[in-house]
Parts: C-alpha cells; sequence; structure tokens
C-alpha cells in the first residue's frame, strides 16, 4: 500500500525521525561549513592588513624622490608675485631662485592684423575692385620678420602657406568665407567690420609676435608686402584698424628681453610671466619665495598617519581579551606576526652619511608603548632649520626601505598574498568536499525514505488486516455475549 507522506499510514512520527537521522549524518557537513567559514573570516581579516600596510607604503613612497629629482629639491615649493598686478602676473616652479626682481616691460606681443582700403581710399577701393572681378588665387604667407624699419626682411615659412581661391566677381564675404575655409587650423582669421565708411575685411594672424607675419598676393587690392618698410593696398596701420606684429619687450633687474608672447619663460629660471601692461618708467617688483617645510611636514604627517593606522588595524586583528575570551581575526596568526615585526624593524632605518640626523627620533617620530608613532612637530622643524638635506636625505632612505620592504609583505609575491591564496586554495577543497557530502547525504535520505515508506505502508498494511480480523471475530456467534 503506497502512502503520500511518512507517517500517515502508519501513525508513527517519521518524519521527525527522519529529521534527527539526517541532523546526525550532516554533522560532516557542518564542521566542514564552520571551516571554510573560519577561512573566508582569515581572508577578510588579511584583506584588511593588506589594505592597511597598501596605505602605509604609499605614504612611505611619497618621501621618494620622482625619477630625476633630488630629495633637496622634492619638498621645496616656489611662488612669485608682483607688487603691482596690473602689469603681470607669475608663476615659480623647481629651479626658481628666491629674490627679489625689478620688471619694467615696455611693449606687449601682438598679432598682424591687415584691412582692406574703406571708401575714403579711392585707389585701394578701384584697385580691389578690380581684383574681386577677376578672381585668382590669394597667396597667404606667414613667415618671419627681422631687422629695422625701413629696412625690413621678410621670410616666408613654406609649411606654412596658403593658396586660396577667389572667383571672379567674389564679393568681401566669399573671400572671408574662402579665408576661413582653407585655414582649417586656423593660423589666420577673417572677418568682416561694417564701419561709418563702408566694409572692411579684417585678416588677424592666430599668434603673436614677429614670427608671425603675413604677406598676402596674387590678387589686386588684397596684397601687401611686410618687407622695407611694408607696401601694399591692404594695412596695417592702426589709423587704419590694422596692427604690426610685435614681439614683447621688457627688463627684469635692468636687463633687457623679449618674447613672441606675452607668456614668458626661459628668461628668469623656473619662473613664467604672463605680462598684460607696460610699465615704461615705473618698474614693479617680482618677488619669488621658497618654502622647504610645508611639503615636507605635511609627508612626515602623512606617514605617521598610515603608519598609526597600520599599528591599529594589526593590533585588532591580533587582540586577545583574556577575560571575555574574546580574540581578534588573527590572533596568534604566523603572518600577522611577521607584519609586525617587518614594520618595527623598518623604523630603525638609518640614512647614513655624515648628518646628525640619522633615525626617525632624530627629527622627532618617537615609537610609544601602545606601538604608534608620535611626532614633535617642534623638533622637526628645527631638524629642517638646522639639516635640511639631512632631513630630506633620511626621509628619503626610510620611504625607500619602507616601500621595498612592504612590498614583501603585500606584493603579488608577498607574504599576505601568499597566506591569501593558500587559504583561498583550501576553500575550493573544503567545496568540492561538501558538493560529495552533499550528493551521498541526498542518496542516504533517499535510503531512509524508502525504508521508511516500505515500514508505513506495512504498518497500514497491517493494521488494516487488523482490523479486518477483529470485525470478523466480532461477528461470529456468541462474540457479543462473551
Amino acid at each position: 500500500m503506497a502512502v503520500s507522506s511518512l507517517g500517515v499510514g502508519s501513525g508513527l512520527d517519521l518524519n521527525s525521525l527522519l529529521t534527527s537521522l539526517m541532523q546526525a549524518e550532516q554533522q560532516p557537513l557542518l564542521a566542514l561549513q564552520t571551516k571554510e567559514a573560519s577561512y573566508q573570516a582569515r581572508i577578510s581579516a588579511l584583506g584588511s592588513l593588506k589594505g592597511a600596510l597598501s596605505s602605509l607604503q604609499t605614504a612611505a613612497q611619497g618621501f621618494i624622490p620622482a625619477t630625476g629629482q633630488t630629495a633637496l629639491n622634492k619638498y621645496a615649493s616656489f611662488s612669485a608675485t608682483l607688487a603691482d598686478t596690473t602689469i603681470a602676473s607669475a608663476s615659480a616652479s623647481t629651479g626658481a631662485v628666491a629674490g627679489v626682481y625689478s620688471l619694467e616691460v615696455s611693449a606687449l606681443a601682438s598679432t598682424h592684423r591687415l584691412t582692406s582700403p574703406d571708401s575714403t581710399n579711392l585707389a585701394g577701393t578701384a584697385a580691389l575692385t578690380a581684383g574681386l572681378a577677376a578672381g585668382g588665387t590669394l597667396k597667404i604667407e606667414l613667415g618671419a620678420l627681422t631687422g629695422t624699419s625701413p629696412a625690413l626682411a621678410f621670410a616666408a615659412d613654406t609649411a606654412r602657406e596658403l593658396n586660396v581661391t577667389v572667383a571672379a566677381g567674389a564679393t568681401l564675404e566669399n573671400v572671408r568665407d574662402a579665408i576661413n575655409t582653407a585655414a582649417t587650423d586656423g593660423r589666420v582669421s577673417a572677418t568682416i567690420v561694417n564701419g561709418t565708411n563702408g566694409k572692411q575685411l579684417v585678416l588677424s594672424s592666430a599668434k603673436t609676435g614677429t614670427e608671425n607675419v603675413m604677406k598676402l598676393s596674387g590678387i589686386g587690392g588684397l596684397d601687401f608686402d611686410p618687407s622695407g618698410a611694408g607696401s601694399g593696398t591692404l594695412s596695417q596701420a592702426t589709423a587704419n584698424g590694422g596692427q604690426a606684429a610685435s614681439n614683447a619687450a621688457f627688463k627684469l633687474n635692468g636687463i633687457a628681453a623679449t618674447s613672441s608672447t606675452n607668456t614668458v619663460s626661459g628668461v628668469l629660471d623656473g619662473v613664467t610671466l604672463t605680462l598684460s601692461k607696460t610699465n615704461v618708467g615705473t618698474p614693479t617688483n617680482l618677488t619669488v619665495t621658497k618654502d622647504s617645510t610645508t611639503s615636507l611636514t605635511a609627508a612626515v604627517n602623512s606617514f605617521v598617519k598610515a603608519y598609526n593606522d597600520g599599528a591599529k588595524s594589526m593590533k585588532d586583528l591580533g587582540y586577545y581579551d583574556a577575560g571575555t575570551k574574546r580574540a581578534g581575526a588573527l590572533q596568534g596568526d604566523s603572518t600577522l606576526r611577521g607584519a609586525q615585526s617587518q614594520v618595527r624593524s623598518l623604523l630603525q632605518t638609518t640614512a647614513g652619511g655624515s648628518s646628525a640626523y640619522q633615525t626617525l627620533s632624530n627629527i622627532g617620530i618617537s615609537l610609544q608603548t601602545d606601538g604608534t608613532l608620535k611626532l614633535d612637530t617642534t623638533k622637526l622643524n628645527a631638524a629642517i632649520a638646522a639639516d635640511y638635506a639631512g632631513v630630506t636625505s633620511l626621509v628619503s632612505t626610510v620611504g625607500t626601505r619602507f616601500k621595498e620592504g612592504l612590498e614583501g609583505l603585500v606584493g603579488t609575491s608577498g607574504n599576505i598574498t601568499a597566506a591569501t591564496d593558500s587559504a583561498n586554495r583550501l576553500i575550493k577543497d573544503l567545496g568540492k568536499r561538501q558538493t560529495a557530502l552533499l550528493d551521498r547525504l541526498n542518496q542516504v535520505e533517499a535510503r531512509y525514505r524508502k525504508q521508511f515508506s516500505a515500514l508505513d505502508t506495512l504498518i497500514a498494511s497491517m493494521n488494516k488486516t487488523s482490523s479486518y480480523l477483529s470485525q470478523q471475530l466480532a461477528n461470529l456467534p456468541g462474540a457479543a455475549s462473551s
């Protein structure tokens, strides 16, 4: 007799019995799961340890000069200010020399600008009208102008030459559009100004200075030759809306200098000037200052904080409270003990050389009883003032040793990485064992169910037979009286 649920036929609590049996069978599986959870907790703890030490490594790396940089100039920062900020602005970088300099600007760099004749220039207007009617190829050359007027010499740069097709009967608007279309890199630009005396084409070079002068030829009325005293129908005269190209001219401490742009670098070591106004006869002071303390102090503070964060993390991971019997995730772990020992030994790094500042304690960084560091800023500043080179050499050496030493812990082949990989391998193996055990448990449960189902069916059948016999016996003659 088949039954749909265990115990239905027999009336026995076979489901509870099966549950108890399976709980006993599952004990090995639970042990494997507990072990896996412990490995997962260890991996998480190792990750926390690695993160803290990686942050310390990064902070230590901040002590190390970049390629091509010395420990002496790594922390030096410079600033430059002008007494009269309307004359120029300035910035300073590595290589600058602190001091006060006199700046006198006599000329600003300007772009070259040419204008076509207006209605008051009858000859020019006639030439332009005839040139536009005929059309042709407008040749625009860019180049350098040397010498002094009226003996100026123009040297064209063939790489920047433009040849613009002007259709017969073109308007000034057509010429403008053709030039702007041809000059895709913006080396020159064209626009039209519609003034009191009619429309004028305005051509401008993109860059300032006498190395960016324009020469035009090929179309009557649109010609200009900058050599000599300058000639052509187009005009660079200020009165006509034009502008001659010029270089910036200035004096630093009375020494004359020029620049093709108003942004000047390379004249004064490490200093960049942006000129904005002339001040002939009224020089202004340029002050360059050097700060060797702020950046170095910030780097030291960053290192101390990262070290203390790492020390706290290692302490929390390895603690044990005898009173509460509670322990950190890596209490007694050899990887943690090795990391703590390594970090403490790195603190003993010495600079070498002849400086009196050989260890971190010499510059105000002391180890406390709780394993953290404490910075005495007054002592650090005194050390910087007394021997800046010695202090920067020390922290550079410490940074290098910490970076290399911690790499053996947090690097791709470091101890923490190896311990994490080992735990992951064990978890993988436990996963395989759990899968195999689950398969066996499923088979065991299926066997128990089959046996209990057969038992349920048998007892149900026996109960039915018993009921039938009792009924038959009850129907026998004399059964009622007896």
